[in-house]
C-alpha cells in the first residue's frame, strides 16, 4: 500500500476530475472545512494535501501527517495564505506522543484502508491525541455499481481488495473496504458523541465528537 501511494503520487489528483463527482466535491470542498473553524487539526494521511489548503483556511492550525515522503512534497508545494500548516512524516499506525492535545482531526480516503480487523485499535491510539471534546472527521468512497472500481476478492478477514493500475501500467492490489448501511455509525457511536454520516452520491462523511468521561471500548 505504502509503495503504491507513493509511485501514484503524481496522478493522485486526477481522482478529483471525474465529472461526474463534481457536485459532491463541492458540497465536501464546504462541508469538510465548516467542520474545523478555529480548532487545532491534526490531519491524517494527508497525501497531495488536497484538503488541507481548505482546512487550513478555517482552522486555527493544521498538522498534516503521511507516510510517503512523495505525497509530502506535493503537499507542501500548494499555497497556505494563513501559514498555519506544518508537515510531518509519520505512520497513522504509530503516531508521535506529541506534547499538544489537538482539538480536530481529519482524515480522507484513509478509513478504507485500514484493515477491519484494525479499525477499534486504530481509533483507540488516535484518540491518545486529542482533548476532550475534539472533533473526529473520516470522508471516503461509497461503492457506486459501474463507476467505482470494482472489487477483485474478498479475503477471511471480510476485507476487500481492488486490482488498480497506474498511468506506467504497473498493476497493484489495493485494500478498499467500503462500510455497510449502519456501520460507521454503530462503530463510531462506542467511541465518541454527536455522530452524523452523510452519504452524498459518491462519497460518505462521518463525523463524532471525543468527550470526556468517555471509555474506548
Amino acid at each position: 500500500m505504502q509503495a503504491y501511494y507513493a509511485q501514484r503520487a503524481k496522478e493522485y489528483e486526477r481522482i478529483y476530475d471525474k465529472p461526474e463527482r463534481q457536485a459532491d466535491l463541492e458540497k465536501l470542498r464546504a462541508d469538510i472545512p465548516a467542520l474545523f473553524e478555529g480548532e487545532t487539526v491534526l490531519e491524517i494521511a494527508c497525501g497531495t494535501g488536497y484538503w488541507t489548503p481548505l482546512i487550513a483556511a478555517r482552522a486555527k492550525s493544521v498538522l498534516a501527517v503521511d507516510y510517503a515522503v512523495e505525497t509530502l512534497e506535493i503537499a507542501r508545494s500548494k499555497a497556505y495564505a494563513k501559514q498555519n500548516v506544518d508537515f510531518r512524516q509519520g505512520d497513522a499506525y504509530d503516531l508521535p506522543a506529541w506534547p499538544q492535545k489537538f482539538s480536530g482531526c481529519y482524515a480522507g480516503f484513509w478509513w478504507s484502508h485500514i484493515p477491519l480487523e484494525k479499525i477499534d485499535s486504530f481509533l483507540a491510539g488516535l484518540h491518545e491525541r486529542f482533548a476532550p471534546g475534539a472533533r473526529v472527521a473520516f470522508m471516503d468512497n461509497l461503492y457506486v455499481e459501474g463507476n467505482s472500481t470494482p472489487l477483485a476478492r474478498r479475503d477471511a478477514a471480510g476485507n476487500t481488495y481492488q486490482e488498480r493500475r497506474l498511468a506506467d501500467g504497473s498493476r497493484h492490489e489495493v485494500l478498499k473496504n467500503f462500510p455497510a448501511e449502519g456501520e460507521l455509525e454503530g462503530r463510531l457511536g462506542r467511541f465518541g458523541s454527536q455522530v452524523r454520516v452523510t452519504r452524498y452520491q459518491y462519497y460518505w462523511l462521518a463525523s463524532y465528537r471525543i468527550m470526556p468521561g468517555r471509555r474506548n471500548p
